[in-house]
């Protein structure tokens, strides 16, 4: 293992090196294959180090790799935790990240700037692993802050367009706020314990002060809060969908924004020792589920649908950790990096399809066009609605169960969450696929399915979205939960164990299904039999249609509660305390250095004269001195 871990981020990065000086000079083709071919390397031998722990006795390693960082009490290795956690988490971004290479070289093959994009998907995939890998917070720290500058760098990808290179520094600027938090928490955990490694944090963790851990943890929340998008730093990810498809799909579907969950899974020792914590983490993820799946209700462009229904899934996973259930919260993060990337990529089909067109409102009867990309987002679909026996329902189901044990009030924004969800997901599927074309003939001659590179990694992901919930069969169905039994070996368990009787989780599945079936039905009559489409963005609307189309205009109270204020004060710094005040000091000091030249000057006249009647003066003075003081 020592002598294969350090090549999986190492791989990547490699790619970025060569990518990147040679974006100009390699063909497109030859980069295609260095940036997805190096994915996959790391891919193969991700599975290699996966399979070396299941069958060994230890399942755990850490392995150093050399002294980072030494100073006084302080020291930090770069070394690398292999364990259940960490190997699953390379799986996920190694192989799903190869999908996406794939993808791209199709996707973005008519682009200009193909092997810059190559270039900084590689660096992604390497600061993602660091992430992951590291032994302790500063090496994951790192890899935290290196996601956050790729995710600048392909959210504005492209630059110049002046709104899309406004969302990246949104993204860049509300990451920034959450990253504080993570690093707070950091420096209160070496002030605290004495060191920042997991190995040395965890095993003392119980001994630390009740109200500084709840402090760590929830420094360390808001430090989730900001990368994974929940309330009230969640606004950037919906903008974020300015970036190529693929970037939505590899960034914020299936790896970068599920580094939140994988920061307070690896922390849970801590977070078990702060109820007030997980109090707090459960009521914000269930206010985040369900805010963002309002506002998901009623958006026109297909790819602000799934960014909403991201946050609206990243809000329950949250929910499971705030309760307790750290395996059901990582589940379902297993299951939506499979279905979300597989809806985020089936959207870029479909947007490829008819040349970058976004709006649903111009789109309908695609199914026959794209019989691929149809049936494969169709399951993608049934998978996030929660319907059974795709993968979405039995990550869901878990969670929501664990929140009925927790909070019935908490299960039930769930359930309302649920209901939601599957009904604006086949709202997205109905407007595009089914009922009549809306866009011009000409452009629906031109319409075909995507070309292999593309379709295939849709039918990967399909098939594992399809059937990815056996990874954690529960044992009301006969099956062994797999992945509770691989994520205990990492320390990462339930907190409390599910204590309901069958009868009890047959009835919630039941209420959670016939919800979702609920919905299903109301949107086939609404956007099927019905054949409704959205009203124009200036057409009136209801109260709550009108706050949800608006995303609860959240965008407009930060400008009026922060923006606004800030650039007020901004301008009162300008105007008055750099214009006025420092200027003033400054160019006064000028002015009168200026004017006390213009006298002194005079004194210079070239006259002999004067010289010599100021040579008699001066002795004249002198003398007097000499006789008054002397």
């Amino acid at each position: 293992m020592e002598q294969l871990i350090w090549l999986v981020p190492l791989l990547p990065l490699l790619g970025f090196v060569i990518n990147g000086l040679g974006r100009n000079s390699l063909s497109k083709g030859l980069v295609g294959i260095i940036g997805s071919g190096v994915i996959l390397a790391s891919f193969i031998i991700s599975v290699v180090i996966f399979f070396s722990l299941q069958g060994g006795t230890q399942k755990s390693h850490e392995v150093f790799l050399f002294d980072w960082i030494s100073a006084g009490a302080l020291h930090i290795p770069l070394s690398f935790l292999v364990d259940p956690l960490s190997s699953i988490m390379l799986l996920i971004i190694t192989g799903i990240g190869f999908l996406i290479h794939l993808y791209s070289t199709s996707y973005m093959h008519d682009d200009a700037g193909f092997g810059k994009f190559f270039a900084y998907l590689n660096l992604f995939v390497f600061f993602m692993l660091l992430l992951v890998l590291g032994s302790n917070y500063i090496v994951m720290f790192i890899g935290w802050e290196g996601v956050g500058l790729c995710s600048y760098l392909l959210i504005g990808f492209w630059f110049t367009n002046s709104a899309y290179a406004s969302a990246a520094k949104k993204a860049f600027v509300m990451n920034r706020i959450g990253d504080l938090g993570f690093l707070l928490g950091v420096f209160l955990i070496f002030n605290t314990f004495g060191s920042v490694e997991f190995s040395k944090v965890f095993p003392i963790a119980a001994t630390g002060n009740t109200d500084t851990l709840v402090l760590i943890t929830i420094l360390l929340f808001i430090g989730a809060c900001g990368k994974s998008a929940q309330l009230p730093l969640f606004t950037w990810l919906p903008d974020a969908m300015a970036g190529p498809t693929p970037v939505s799909a590899l960034i914020h579907a299936a790896t970068m924004v599920t580094a939140g969950i994988y920061m307070i899974a690896r922390s849970s020792v801590l977070f078990d020792l702060a109820p007030l914590t997980q109090h707090i983490i459960a009521i914000v993820g269930a206010a985040t589920a369900l805010i963002a799946a309002i506002i998901a209700l009623t958006q026109t462009d297909i790819k602000k649908v799934l960014a909403y229904s991201t946050v609206s899934q990243l809000g329950y996973m949250f929910l499971g950790l705030g309760v307790g259930a750290y395996t059901g919260s990582f589940f379902h993060v297993l299951t939506h990096a499979f279905f979300k990337a597989l809806l985020f990529l089936g959207a870029g089909s479909v947007i490829h399809a008819m040349h970058h067109e976004q709006d649903m409102r111009h789109m309908g009867g695609l199914r026959k066009k794209l019989p691929i990309t149809f049936l494969t987002m169709l399951i993608g679909t049934i998978a996030i609605a929660g319907l059974p026996p795709f993968s979405g329902f039995f990550s869901k189901d878990e969670i929501l169960a664990h929140a009925f044990q927790a909070s019935p009030i908490l299960w039930a924004v769930g359930v309302l969450t649920a209901f939601l969800t599957a009904f604006y997901m086949f709202r997205m599927m109905f407007l595009t696929f089914s009922g009549k074309y809306r866009g011009t003939h000409h452009e629906e001659s031109h319409i075909h399915e995507s070309p292999t590179a593309m379709t295939l990694p849709l039918i990967i992901l399909a098939i594992l979205a399809a059937f990815g919930g056996a990874i954690n069969f529960p044992h009301v169905f006969g099956g062994n939960e797999w992945l509770a039994h691989w994520l205990a070996g990492a320390g990462v368990s339930q907190k409390q164990e599910l204590e309901l009787s069958h009868s009890t989780e047959y009835s919630l599945m039941g209420v959670s299904v016939a919800a979702a079936v609920i919905a299903l039905l109301y949107a086939y009559a609404r956007y099927v039999k019905g054949a409704r489409v959205p009203v124009a963005d200036e057409a009136p609307r209801s109260p709550l249609a009108k706050l949800s189309y608006n995303k609860f205009y959240l965008d407009e109270i930060y400008d009026f509660i922060i923006t606004k204020p800030l650039d007020a004060l901004s301008k009162f710094f300008y105007r008055i305390i750099d214009n006025k005040f420092i200027d003033g000091i400054v160019n006064g000091l000028g002015w009168s250095t200026n004017e006390a030249s213009k006298g002194i000057r005079l004194l210079q006249s070239g006259n002999v004269g004067f010289y010599i009647f100021m040579m008699v003066f001066g002795i004249v003075a002198l003398l007097l001195y000499t006789f008054l003081y002397i």
